[in-house]
């Protein structure tokens, strides 16, 4: 025969896993919560410290919008 120990041990084991997995399915279905975490991931890299943005991206963004200008400068001009 079982030990009533060894069973309500293994119960308590199981309830656990049980918690933790409704717990990793509740975080994978909070979908609100996992966009504002990402979005405060996004704003975190695209700025610095002091809350300004990062001077490459700045650079970045500049370069992109002097391409599309040439692009529309060339396309019009031909």
């Amino acid at each position: 025969m079982t030990d009533p120990d060894v069973i309500e041990a293994d119960i308590i084991r199981q309830r656990e896993q049980l918690a933790q997995t409704v717990d990793a399915l509740s975080e994978k279905l909070d979908v609100k919560a996992r966009v504002e975490h990402k979005a405060a991931d996004l704003k975190d890299a695209a700025t610095t410290d002091s809350g300004r943005p990062r001077p490459a991206l700045v650079l970045g963004a500049g370069g992109a919008l002097a391409a599309l200008g040439a692009l529309a400068w060339w396309r019009r001009r031909g």
